[in-house]
């Protein structure tokens, strides 16, 4: 039985779309074990159910909340109650589409990081021309040192090659040119520990290259990250919006469309960050994953799925097996 935590609190659209979220992963997965963590004027209706179990609490950090102060003032709300069931044993994963500043800071203070890591990041699923890649740190950090950035491309290597079954993955450093010498001193002197070390590391990679789909580890700093993700996920919407318009404009562009329709559904799938679930937060102890703040009930479904993946795949350990073989590496940073 796969034993997951969801945070029913979490995200925009909470409780519906997670409770939603909830009864889809429990008919698709049957050797899952929900925990709901939430109020109980939204949970008692669950009471009873099979495969769930519940946990009341009355505090909830809000989207725009600080996650330091909801830390010290909010130790009761849900996100951090449901990682106390990961730390006490009790679950195997964490599901949130909360506030992720809270998730990152709590999974931290309450699981706390694998030994050797400094920096744990967010690992974030994209599509490309080929199959999915990994964009990471995603958002949990904003001042990564160049050893950190080397973690980072170690630990979403054994995401995308123990998870999602891809071998020997291709890694590369997100810079602004190919050429070895671009980049600021971040990138540079990440890219020295990189050279030296047994990973499949390819260089650097310039952001109009991630999507041809040739590399399968894209390394880079949190800030970075998290505004080439959000870029990615507005253009695409831009575009299906933009078509939308044009179509309208003309019976000729509408016919086209038709005949069309399944070529456009295909990519509307693959684009759609909903199907990718969840991002993993790799390098603490214990499977978390922060699902998108905008989840519907098909992303929160997809999100636990990604939680299940992590714990039949013995994700936490195989990182700590492979950070392990890093420790002192950094130590000449």
């Amino acid at each position: 039985m796969y034993k997951v935590v969801l945070d029913v609190m979490g995200g925009d659209f909470a409780p519906s779309s997670t409770l939603k979220g909830a009864e889809l992963a429990l008919k698709k997965f049957p050797e899952l074990h929900l925990y709901l963590v939430g109020k109980e004027s939204v949970l008692k209706s669950w009471e009873g159910r099979k495969r769930v179990s519940l946990y009341y609490t009355e505090e909830v950090v809000k989207m725009e909340e600080s996650p330091k102060v909801a830390l010290k003032r909010k130790k009761e709300a849900s996100i951090f109650k449901g990682l106390e069931l990961i730390k006490n044993g009790e679950a195997q994963a964490f599901v949130s589409a909360g506030n992720s500043g809270a998730i990152v800071g709590g999974a931290i203070f309450i699981l706390g990081r694998l030994e050797g890591v400094r920096r744990p990041a967010i690992a974030t699923l994209l599509p490309s021309l080929k199959d999915p890649f990994v964009l990471i740190d995603a958002g949990a950090n904003v001042d990564s040192k160049p050893f950190d950035l080397f973690q980072f491309g170690v630990m979403g290597s054994i995401f995308l090659e123990k998870v999602c079954g891809r071998k020997n993955p291709k890694i590369a450093l997100l810079s602004i040119g190919e050429e070895t010498g671009k980049g600021n001193t971040l990138v540079k002197k990440a890219h020295q520990f990189f050279i030296e070390s047994n990973l499949n590391y390819v260089g650097n990679i310039e952001s109009r290259d991630i999507f041809l789909g040739d590399v399968d580890v894209v390394v880079c700093d949190g800030f970075i990250g998290n505004i080439c993700l959000k870029l990615s996920e507005g253009l695409a919407e831009a575009i299906l919006e933009m078509l939308k318009n044009e179509v309208k404009n003309s019976f000729i562009y509408l016919l086209g469309m038709k005949l069309a329709k399944g070529a456009i559904k295909s990519f509307r799938k693959k684009a759609d960050w909903r199907e990718h679930g969840g991002a993993p937060l790799l390098g603490v102890k214990g499977n978390v994953i922060i699902a998108h703040g905008r989840s519907d009930a098909v992303a929160i479904e997809n999100a636990i799925r990604v939680a299940i993946n992590s714990i039949k795949f013995n994700l936490v350990n195989r990182l700590e097996n492979a950070i392990a073989k890093t420790v002192g590496v950094g130590e000449k940073e």
